[in-house]
């Protein structure tokens, strides 16, 4: 019985499952490189894409080939993985490309730096205020970790590159950040917060102000007021490949508008950037070997004031010139397309008006129609109601003459028991004259007896 049939297809199931599994996950140079490609597609509809510098040569908005340069080993997954240095004699990941592009280090390393930390932004202190993203900078004990913070920017329309390692000559430079008014090449370093390894997507100068993108900044409404939304990822840092080239490194070459960034004026990085530094390489938590890449303090959480001392560039202040002419075109533009958009509008209201004068005279006819109308319905209500009027001043006058008629009637009703009552009366008058003379005659007798007595 052979093998297959034996076991069945588990063994082939197995195998696909392993296969899977190892070849699935995208590497940082993947993600960085269709994150690049996402974003140079979608530029048209970007505020933010004013933020690259123009180029002659970026004709097209697709990134170079050798942008896509896949990683040639996985990124590591621990510190430790990152900490051997290479041996002086190995050139298996020797790059044929200066990372620096002409640019010198500012210190180096032998030995490639942590990976990138996952942490939280501060909320934004203010208006006009820039995210400079945390970084693993090299001193005599090692690596240790540069606290992100919020900075004043030093002019309107200054943007920060941030400062990135790249692998060159079998060892570790770090290319410092700078000030300007584009934003160069910064490794393809993934920092966060709107730094994704191109360009910055977390705002753009606009109308005097800085304006942030609520979908990379941590922004309150109510402290910050020039705010818009546009899809990104999130507030988070990401634990990301920290560093260019190598082994386990991003493979991720310049653009021509990075490159044209890089031949502008810049200003270094100012006073309050450096203390920050030199505070985080005196402070030993903030040490790779002591915090195992979770330094103590991720960010500063106070903003750091800008220098007074720091001119624009030459091209800044043209354009600071030349900004009312601007404004003034702008608003000429503006208002000559509110008048194409008023247009339809205004057609509209003068068919209205005219459809009204059209309507008028029928709609004069029916008001007098209707007042007419109007007119006979009060007519006829008057004349009811005189007619009504008249009918209870007859009824009222025929009442009174009832009473007159009627009055004779009632009198000599009213004085028959009274003539009645005078003839019953009128014999006992009689009978009591006719008796009274007698009756005195009786009532003098007696006296008359009495005073004959006496005598």
């Amino acid at each position: 019985m052979s093998y297959f049939q034996r076991f069945g297809p588990l063994p082939l199931l197995g195998m696909a499952v392993v296969l899977c599994i190892t070849g699935c996950p995208q590497s940082q140079n993947e993600v960085a490189a269709s994150t690049s490609q996402a974003v140079a597609q979608d530029q048209s509809s970007d505020p933010a894409a004013v933020n690259f510098a123009t180029d002659s040569t970026d004709a097209s908005s697709q990134a170079p080939a050798a942008y896509q340069d896949k990683q040639s080993a996985s990124a590591p997954a621990t510190y430790s993985a990152q900490q051997s240095p290479l041996p002086a004699n190995d050139n298996s990941y020797q790059s044929s490309e200066d990372p620096g592009y002409g640019q010198q280090p500012v210190s180096y390393a032998p030995q490639a730096p942590p990976p990138l930390p996952d942490y939280d932004q501060p909320p934004a202190p203010g208006d006009d205020y820039l995210w400079t993203p945390g970084y693993w900078a090299w001193g005599t004990d090692g690596y240790y970790w540069v606290p992100g913070g919020w900075v004043e920017a030093p002019y309107q329309g200054a943007l920060w590159t941030p400062g990135y390692w790249g692998f060159y000559n079998n060892r570790y430079g770090f290319y410092g950040g700078y000030w300007g008014l584009h934003i160069g090449y910064y490794g393809g370093i993934n920092y966060g917060f709107g730094y994704i390894g191109y360009g910055y997507q977390g705002g753009y100068w606009g109308g005097g102000h800085f304006n942030y993108n609520r979908s990379y900044n941590n922004v309150n409404v109510n402290v910050v007021h020039n705010v818009y939304s546009r899809s990104g990822g999130g507030f988070r840092g990401g634990a990301r490949v920290s560093f260019n080239g190598g082994a386990g490194g991003i493979q991720v070459r310049a653009r021509p508008a990075e490159l044209g960034a890089r031949r502008e004026q810049h200003a270094a990085p100012m006073r309050a950037q450096v203390e920050n530094q030199r505070a985080a390489s005196t402070n030993r938590a903030q040490f790779a070997n002591v915090n195992h890449g979770r330094p103590a303090s991720m960010v500063v959480n106070q903003p750091l004031a800008a220098d007074r001392n720091v001119r624009a560039p030459a091209a800044m202040q043209n354009h600071n010139q030349a900004a009312p002419q601007q404004q003034q075109r702008q608003g000429v533009q503006q208002q000559q397309q509110q008048q194409r958009q008023a247009e339809p509008q205004q057609q509209q209201r003068q068919g209205a008006q005219q459809q009204q004068r059209q309507a008028a005279p029928q709609q004069q006819e029916r008001e007098a129609v209707q007042q007419q109308q109007l007119q006979r319905q009060g007519a006829q209500q008057q004349q009811q109601q005189q007619q009504r009027q008249a009918v209870q001043q007859q009824q009222e006058h025929q009442a009174v003459q009832q009473q007159r008629q009627a009055a004779p009637q009632q009198q000599q009703r009213q004085a028959a028991p009274q003539q009645q009552q005078q003839r019953q009366v009128a014999p006992q008058q009689q009978q009591q004259r006719q008796a009274a003379p007698q009756q005195q005659q009786h009532q003098a007798a007696p006296q008359r007896e009495e005073e004959h007595s006496r005598k």
